[in-house]
This record gives structure tokens, C-alpha cells and sequence, in this order.
């Protein structure tokens, strides 16, 4: 599907395919590779920096395998379980090529099995807690770039029209009209609170492990 993003204020009309690639009969989607390319910054900052927090990086490998793989299951489980529609079979509930994950399922997943795994790797909880979290919003805010490509997660309608202008609203195609851009306020949130927190860690306010993840 082809979108026609607009920038009045810029005077730029774009043109968006949701698919990325296609090899074969396969599509792949710029939502998937821009999750992934958070994911994968999120990871090379944690990697990066896990010396920082008191954290052994071969250790952390198994931790963030296992994080990772039961993040997107439980995002998955949490919108299917969500889901206001009933599924047809159980190809259909695992089928995430057609979309349908939750970013609620992702994070508990992560929390809980990524402290069973840490546990299990003799890894300290609070300052893994610290570390992902940054990861987290490192990640979280890129991936919701991935909701503009499918013109998705906006908000109420902007009707003003001194209003409708990126990013403060988004021209939504098959809407045809002007909403809030509300995946942009999130992304520009994440990036604001991960560079709030490192500024904090800067301070004796966050020394103690455990406050930047309760932050």
C-alpha cells in the first residue's frame, strides 16, 4: 500500500510504500526495519556501555537474547489477547508479517524474562533495569517511526488549519483530513527522557542503581 505523505509548510509531497522489499512472493516492511533498526541501536548502546553499570558483556548476551525473542512473543501474545476481533486459527495468531504487536506485551516480556535470564547469568537486577531502560527509549523512540510509514497511532482531528503542519499534525491519507501526530510526541518523549536520564546520571541524584529504571 502506497501513502502520499504531505508537508504543506514545506512545500514537500512524499510518496510512502509500506513495503520496503520484496523478494519473491515475501514482502518486507519499512514498519519491521525500522523496529528492528531500534532494537538494534538499543542493543549496541546496552552492549556499549555495559561496563558502565557494572555489567559483564558476555553475560549480557544470553540476558538480551532471551529478553529480545520473549519481548516479541509477549507482544504478540498481549495483541492477540487484546484483539477486538476473534481469530480464525492458530496460523492467524502468529502470522506477524500481517502486524499486530503491543508495546505493553513487549516490555513485560522483556522485564520479567530478562530478570529470570539475569538471575540465571548472575547478572545485578537494578543496573540491568538502568541499562535497558535507556536502551528502551532508544529503541521505542525510532520504532515509532515505523507508525508514520503505515499512517497509524495518530491522534484526535486538527481541524484548524494554522495547526496542520508536521509534526505537530499528520496528514492522514485514507482519512483524508489532519491529526494530532501523537507517534511523533512519543518518539520525541523517549528522546527527551533518555537524554534527561543520562544528563541525571550525571548527578549524585541517580548514583543509586535502580533510579533511572524508576525514573
Amino acid at each position: 500500500m502506497v501513502y502520499h505523505v504531505q508537508f504543506p509548510g514545506l512545500g514537500l509531497d512524499l510518496t510512502v510504500n509500506r513495503v520496503a522489499l520484496a523478494i519473491g512472493g515475501f514482502n518486507i516492511y519499512w514498519y519491521g526495519v525500522i523496529i528492528a533498526a531500534g532494537m538494534l541501536l538499543a542493543m549496541l548502546y546496552a552492549f556499549r556501555n555495559a561496563v558502565d553499570y557494572g555489567i559483564d558483556s558476555d553475560r549480557l548476551v544470553d540476558v538480551v537474547a532471551i529478553g529480545t525473542v520473549m519481548a516479541i512473543v509477549c507482544a504478540r501474545i498481549y495483541y492477540v489477547a487484546m484483539a477486538p476481533f476473534a481469530y480464525q486459527s492458530l496460523w492467524e495468531m502468529i502470522d506477524i508479517r500481517k502486524g499486530g504487536i503491543a508495546i505493553y506485551g513487549a516490555v513485560i516480556g522483556a522485564f520479567v524474562f530478562g530478570a529470570l535470564a539475569a538471575k540465571w547469568r548472575k547478572v545485578p537486577l537494578l543496573p540491568l533495569f538502568d541499562l535497558v531502560s535507556l536502551g528502551f527509549l532508544i529503541g521505542q523512540g525510532i520504532g515509532r517511526w515505523g507508525n508514520f510509514v503505515n499512517q497509524e497511532a495518530y491522534g484526535v482531528p486538527v481541524t484548524t488549519p494554522a495547526l496542520q503542519w508536521f509534526p505537530l499534525a499528520v496528514y492522514i491519507e485514507r482519512e483524508g483530513g489532519w491529526f494530532a501526530a501523537t507517534f511523533f510526541y512519543e518518539s520525541a518523549w523517549c528522546f527527551l527522557i533518555c537524554a534527561l536520564i543520562l544528563i541525571l546520571e550525571r548527578t549524585r541524584l541517580f548514583v543509586r542503581p535502580g533510579r533511572a529504571t524508576l525514573f
